[in-house]
């Protein structure tokens, strides 16, 4: 999104604001499992709780990945003004954050002076432990690069070609799988001393870039077709994430394994994704109080998204304890995106606002 005024599109708007609660309820949900010892859980029906819900949840990042790609790829702006908005939207906001996330814990000794000098350092090259979060946007600022060399290939290429590149993108998305099933977890000529292995370039984030143009170039199904299209491989993709979480939950406390069926380049993340995708996309809806609402929240969903895990940690302090596990799951994340909002729309009001929500 730029600062010129455009015509909104009006399924995006939802998607965001659904995307952006999805992304808290995750982070939420991390809460009954992760901790110094890996992946464990106090009791079962925790388990259980976090398996259905969570996994429901898995498409929320590449959900925002498609709505940029829909709106910026092929690039209709000049290199020089593409990188110049991006900038002002994404990259001063994500800075004004880091140095927040760096020293306001001071303020009530969540970290000592030695940790927050640390914090700003590592934010030089990577996200913190106080805002694990922020890995989305140096893979995002990722990429904004690779679109302007994506872009003239798009302008160029038909149907057949991009439908080739996503049905080869989609054979890269079981690798995670694979690496389990092999000796040392390495393939295709990944070893030691070299990290790229045979498909690494046809692999990642990028298929989501691609998926997106494609769904707006070429899908517009009527309801039914999408329906009967949607439903099934979101509820494929959907408890495949159920089943492979759960299980390996219950053998391993290692994150990298248990967590290998919630990656969001996996098959079946990549199959509930375009499930959602397509049915937003017949979303109408443009007037009225409720758009109104989530027309506001879409605007505001950077700012939520930046400011989201640190107002999360104190509100799951507080109320967790008097909740049990669904009401937990749903009140923490529900009071959190509530007050990650009213925040960020306080914050917008103020001169150079932008600079700080995006």
């Amino acid at each position: 999104m730029n600062f010129m005024k455009t015509e909104r599109i009006v399924f995006l708007d939802y998607l965001r604001a659904i995307a952006c609660y999805m992304v808290i309820m995750v982070h939420t949900c991390e809460a009954f499992y992760f901790n110094l010892d890996g992946i464990s859980f106090a009791n079962n029906t925790d388990r259980l709780w976090v398996s259905f819900v969570d996994s429901a949840l898995r498409a929320c990042v590449p959900l925002f990945v498609m709505t940029s790609a829909y709106l910026l790829i092929p690039l209709k702006d000049d290199l020089v003004n593409f990188f110049k908005r991006r900038f002002i939207r994404v990259l001063i906001p994500f800075i004004v954050w880091a140095l927040i996330y760096s020293l306001l814990p001071l303020s009530w000794g969540e970290i000592s002076w030695s940790e927050s000098r640390n914090y700003l350092t590592t934010f030089l090259y990577n996200f913190t432990e106080n805002s694990i979060h922020f890995w989305y946007i140096y893979m995002l600022i990722g990429l904004y690069i690779f679109m302007p060399i994506i872009s003239p290939w798009l302008k160029q290429v038909g149907k057949k070609e991009e439908l080739f590149f996503l049905c080869l993108w989609f054979l890269t998305t079981f690798m995670n799988y694979i690496k389990l099933l092999v000796p040392n977890g390495e393939v295709f000529g990944e070893c030691s001393w070299n990290d790229f292995h045979m498909v690494y370039y046809n692999a990642g984030y990028i298929g989501y870039l691609i998926m997106a143009h494609y769904i707006r170039t070429y899908i517009n199904w009527n309801w039914s077709t999408t329906l009967k299209v949607a439903i099934p491989l979101f509820l494929v993709g959907y408890f495949t994430s159920v089943a492979g979480f759960y299980n390996l939950s219950l053998t391993s406390a290692d994150p990298y394994i248990v967590e290998q069926p919630w990656r969001f380049c996996t098959p079946n993340c990549a199959m509930m994704t375009f499930a959602l995708f397509i049915v937003f996309k017949k979303i109408t809806l443009g007037t009225g109080f409720i758009y109104k609402c989530i027309s506001s929240i879409s605007r505001l969903s950077y700012g939520i998204y930046l400011m989201h895990y640190m107002l999360l940690t104190l509100i799951y302090k507080w109320l967790a304890p008097y909740l049990n596990t669904p009401e937990t799951i749903f009140g923490v994340t529900t009071v959190t995106f509530i007050a990650c909002y009213a925040l960020s729309w306080l914050l917008q009001k103020l001169p150079k606002g932008k600079y700080i929500v995006g």
